[in-house]
């Protein structure tokens, strides 16, 4: 049976299931999204037409049409924008395409009205989950390692530290240098750069060209880029200073914090690090727990949706590396990374991110878990109001456009979770790799068979 999906009082989509792990969607696209779309490509055929008279892209539309006709206008507006219209219904619908869509319609003939057409596609079957209570998953213990709390306190005490010139002595890790880093044939470089030595904030063959030199000494250090090309700089080192720490005592619970004793310093500092260790395993269990569902439902996504996922991916990262002030080129050079592998990396991170998203899902119907508008209300609420936000208009905002369904679905596979790190048995990690190195191929069931699933099946 088909089933309508409504937005704003209009019928945007409309799903049907067919065989064979296909879905055909009735997408219906607002008349005010087509005139955008053919407004575009007026202006692209603009920029492509030459005509006696007029620049390119300063053609008047009606002069426009006469040229190119109205029949290759509304063309190419459809061409270039039904891919889009289409991924964001099934985006809407929850659908995962294994296959690129066949589209079928008849061009537009007015952009004052809707414009309809339909889109069949091969989609994600869904799994048959296993009896995921009796999924082993490692589970490790937390305690507070001795070490771990010294190396809090000395972060404590680096804070409040004296940087000192060093005295009869090379560099050596965890020494502030001011150093200049300059192209031997002059073209541009860094001057009275200030690193500490062993941050990583330097190439590696330049960090450990720091370490045994002392002040004023210079030298020549080539390093290999991401391309297999190499490059040297000259490094001098200009300045050096060692960072000469407090006593460990009260005065420096009393000067780093809110205790006057350095015995409650160390006691806070050991909660505050176990409750981190706490929240981290706990984190690490939940995700071994997804993944041991993921490998025991055999779920491998390919094709568009994994393709999608990997763009995303790849986008965020170049726009986090520019925020940072650095092109992408540099960083891919300085990390001494390949795009290629990169982009190899991101897929792998994609189809599992992917994976883990079908086989939630599935838990999620399974388990018939729902989120209600309450809940969403009051998520949205705490943090506006941790914002200091009034929430009141988000909310009115978020669910006049239909955007509390992607929340709605993030609650809803987070509630997945929630009941699957529960039902799941924890195992030491220990046991973990233990059983690990004895398993065999042959342990493993044959997968089995799976059905078609849309967000809106039941078993």
């Amino acid at each position: 049976m088909p089933t309508e999906v409504w937005y704003n009082g209009l019928v945007q989509t409309q799903l049907e299931e067919l065989a064979d792990n296909k879905v055909r969607l009735t997408i219906e696209v607002p008349s005010d999204d087509l005139r955008h779309a053919v407004e575009h490509a007026a202006s692209d055929l603009a920029q492509q037409a030459k005509i006696p008279g007029f620049r390119q892209g300063k053609v008047p539309m009606p002069v426009l049409l006469s040229r190119v006709g109205k029949e290759r206008l509304y063309a190419e507006a459809v061409e270039s924008h039904i891919g889009g219209w289409f991924w964001a219904a099934a985006s809407r619908e929850g659908l995962r395409p294994t296959s690129q869509p066949d589209f079928d319609f008849e061009l537009p003939t007015t952009e004052a009205e809707g414009w309809t057409f339909t889109a069949t596609v091969d989609v994600q079957p869904q799994p048959e989950l296993p009896d995921w209570t009796t999924l082993e998953v490692p589970r490790a213990e937390t305690a507070v390692p001795e070490e771990l709390v010294e190396a809090e306190l000395d972060a404590l005490r680096a804070t409040v530290a004296e940087l000192s010139p060093v005295d009869g002595r090379p560099a050596q890790a965890g020494d502030v240098a001011v150093v200049d880093l300059v192209d031997p044939e002059g073209e541009g470089g860094q001057r009275d750069y200030v690193v500490e030595i062993g941050s990583g904030r330097l190439v590696e063959e330049i960090e450990r060209s720091l370490v045994g030199m002392s002040a004023g000494e210079s030298g020549s250090v080539e390093f290999e880029l991401a391309d297999d090309s190499r490059r040297s700089v000259e490094v001098s080192l200009k300045e050096l200073r060692e960072r000469v720490l407090p006593p460990l005592d009260d005065e420096l619970a009393r000067t780093t914090s809110e205790f006057d004793t350095l015995a409650e310093l160390r006691a806070d500092v050991e909660t505050r690090l176990r409750d981190q260790l706490e929240a981290e395993a706990e984190g690490a269990f939940r995700a071994a727990a997804v993944d041991r569902l993921v490998e025991a439902t055999r779920v491998e996504p390919q094709g568009p949706i994994v393709d999608a996922r990997t763009r995303e991916l790849l986008n965020g990262l170049v726009r986090s590396v520019e925020r940072r002030g650095v092109d992408f080129e540099s960083y891919l050079a300085l990390t001494g990374q390949r795009a290629e592998e990169l982009v190899a990396r991101l897929q792998d991170e994609a189809q599992r991110s992917v994976a883990r998203e079908i086989v939630l899902e599935a838990l999620a119907e399974r388990l018939g878990l729902e989120v209600a508008d309450e809940e969403i209300v009051e998520l949205i609420a705490e943090e506006a109001e941790a914002a200091g936000e009034d929430p009141r208009p988000i909310v009115e905002e978020l669910f006049r456009h239909g955007g509390d369904r992607r929340l709605r679905t993030d609650l809803r596979l987070r509630k997945a979770v929630d009941r699957l790190a529960a039902d799941v048995r924890p195992i030491s990690p220990e046991l973990a790799e233990a059983r690990q190195a004895i398993w065999t191929p042959e342990q493993e069931k044959a997968a089995a068979e799976t059905k078609l699933w849309t967000p809106g099946s039941k078993e």
